[in-house]
Formats: structure tokens, sequence, C-alpha cells
């Protein structure tokens, strides 16, 4: 599978079970302790995770994992945006890449497979609220699979003894705006 980019990734994206759970939870264990991508500062329990990803699903939302020689290399799912009404047809991204395994095109295979997934869907915006204007890797990816810059957050968090930006990067997903649901 290629993303939007140069960089072919040599796995396979597929449906997450609850069984996945675990190595997602550790993936994303990495990032709350040692990053500020996640507004998170203690990681979730499994218990937790296995909820998300329920949540997600029932919504019909794919929460997809990426693995290559049986190893799970990462994952990521689309989210309700917000729980009012008016926004059922605006949802959330998240990718996480295992450490170590970033600039493998893991993210552009993950991001290209939800994006395509959520586009069959009645879905007409993707959101991506990315944690800390310094996240350089996952704003060029969001913007390499047509997503722009649609504002950006000043100091909403405060982590590791520094205040945090969010950017807001968005895209359309199929008709867009173009037309009514």
């Amino acid at each position: 599978m290629t993303g939007r980019g140069t960089i072919r990734f040599e796995g396979r994206v597929r449906d997450s079970g609850v069984a996945d759970m675990a190595a997602a939870r550790d993936i994303y264990a990495h990032y709350v302790l040692h990053s500020r991508v996640s507004f998170e500062e203690m990681p979730p329990a499994l218990d937790e995770m296995i909820a998300r990803r329920r949540k997600a699903v029932e919504s019909g939302l794919p929460y997809l994992m990426a693995e290559a020689n049986g190893e799970t290399l990462g994952f990521a799912y689309a989210a309700p945006y917000h729980a009012r009404l008016a926004y059922r047809f605006t949802i959330e991204d998240s990718v996480y890449v295992a450490s170590g395994c970033r600039g493998r095109g893991v993210g552009a295979a993950l991001l290209g497979e939800l994006i395509d997934r959520c586009e069959r869907g009645p879905w007409r915006q993707m959101v991506a609220i990315v944690g800390d204007s310094a996240n350089i890797a996952s704003i060029a990816l969001h913007r390499r699979f047509g997503f722009e810059l649609a504002g950006v957050l000043k100091s909403v968090g405060f982590k590791f003894g520094r205040w945090i930006d969010t950017p807001i990067l968005q895209r359309s997903l199929g008709a867009g705006d173009g037309r009514a649901p």
C-alpha cells in the first residue's frame, strides 16, 4: 500500500480488533509520556483504550492497525468531532506510529486508508487537531493528504513545563460542502 508520497510501506493496514488494543495502548503511551503531541499526561489503561475503540466502531468509523512481519507499527482512527448533532458530518482523525518506525510510510498508509474509508461514509469534513505547532511531521503528513491549516489555538495546553499550541487542519471528504447531505 502506498500513501500519497514517495515512501512505500511494506506491510498492511487492516481493521483493528479488541486484541490489538494492548499494542495500540503501548504505542500511544510513548507519545503521552515523552511528547507534546498528546495532551494527556497519564497513559490510558487498556480498558479505556478498548472503550475508545468501541465508541469509534459503534459510530461506524474505522479504527485501523498497521503491521508488518507480525509487528504492530501504528494505528489510526476517526472519531466524532463533537457530540452536538449539527457536527454529525464532521470527524476527527488520529494517527500514531510506533517509536522507531517513523519515516517508513506507516503514517501515510494509515492516513490514506482512513481517508479512503471515511469518504465512503456520510461524513463531509475531516479535522486534524495536532498537538504542538512543533509537530512538523504530523502537519506535513496531513498537508500531503490535502489538509489545509484552518487555524491555530495558541497556548491552550501546558505540558512538560511549556505552553502548547494546537494547529487545526481540515480537508473535505467526498462532496464536502458542495451539496447538502
